[in-house]
């Protein structure tokens, strides 16, 4: 799939091309599955604060085997996965057949997983994980009382909220989409509400603190809410901006309750901590229901699926499938 500038917008097309056209590396990867994340939306349509420079093809996730390596640590025939980084970015990504990519992009798949359940957890649930782990990390506990998660039928949000619920913890899922209830509910929440119940009194400096920790992946008035609602000692997690990037708060939640806000970006996450959370994820972190929480798509269709995201009307995971 490459993305062309066209007049003054962008098109998408499948095209031919040779594996010569790759960027240099060390592994040589075929792409069974990839996904789509909103950052492939937004490299879809033409943003340059994603992607620079066009033709590019997206695809900031992707699964599949080794075809060749010059990296003693894979061998053809190894089943890997690559996320992150600048893949998909300014790299050419999975919505190609072939990557090429270095070597300590590629993490082996660990038992537990097929290249399209891993790309149904993917960046999204790596981010998701990695806010937990954030979350936990500082101390919350599950006595501490109720966990809010924002955002929570998209790809992050859906996937903090069953890591979140399967570890204990009282996860409240906030969503503007009043027909997610069920599916929320399905994934561990035990009480879904609307944006209007979390945004509260904006000409407030502090709100009562209703929650232990906050994963926030929107940012936004809901992000600036969040912050102000928070108990003593809380923290809240942010990854996202798809309300906002800008954020107007007042330092009152910090200075008076002593609370704690942790940016996740998992896109530079170190190799390390990166084979850690996918052992967590294919382990103890292994959603239970994970077929619920996705679809897959063939390549073909991708286009209808990056129109539905940036209008707000995706939910869980959308999973691109290569020919065979």
């Amino acid at each position: 799939m490459v993305v062309r500038e066209s007049g003054e917008g962008f098109v998408r097309a499948i095209e031919e091309r040779s594996t010569g056209d790759l960027p240099d590396g060390d592994v040589l990867v075929r792409v069974r599955y990839s996904s789509l994340n909103y950052k492939d939306a937004l490299s879809a349509t033409g943003n340059r604060g994603v992607t620079r420079r066009y033709p590019h093809t997206p695809g900031i996730d992707a699964a599949g085997e080794v075809v060749e390596s010059s990296a003693p640590e894979f061998q053809p025939g190894d089943v890997v996965t690559v996320t992150g980084y600048d893949l998909g970015m300014n790299v050419p990504g999975g919505w190609g057949e072939i990557i090429r990519v270095p070597a300590d992009w590629v993490v082996p798949l660990p038992e537990g997983l097929t290249p399209e359940t891993s790309m149904a957890v993917g960046t999204a649930g790596l981010t998701a994980a990695l806010s937990v782990l954030e979350v936990t990390n500082a101390g919350t506990t599950l006595d501490r009382g109720d966990v809010l998660v924002t955002g929570a039928t998209g790809g992050v949000g859906s996937f903090a909220v069953a890591i979140l619920a399967q570890a204990g913890f009282c996860v409240i899922a906030a969503t503007g989409k009043p027909d997610a209830n069920s599916f929320l509910m399905d994934l561990g929440a035990t009480e879904v509400i609307g944006r209007e119940d979390v945004d509260g009194d904006p000409a407030r400096p502090m709100l009562s603190g209703r929650w232990a920790a906050v994963v926030d992946t929107v940012g936004g008035p809901i992000l600036a809410a969040a912050l102000k609602s928070v108990q003593p000692r809380g923290v809240v997690t942010c990854c996202g901006l798809v309300a906002d990037p800008e954020l107007h708060t007042t330092v009152y939640p910090f200075i008076l309750r002593g609370i704690r806000l942790i940016g996740v970006d998992c896109a530079e996450c170190p190799i390390e901590i990166r084979h850690d959370l996918w052992t967590m994820l294919a382990g103890g972190w292994r959603v239970d229901g994970l077929a619920g929480m996705y679809r897959t798509v063939a390549l073909e269709d991708v286009d209808a699926e990056v129109g539905r995201m940036l209008e707000g009307k995706s939910r869980g995971r959308v999973v691109v499938k290569h020919r065979e």
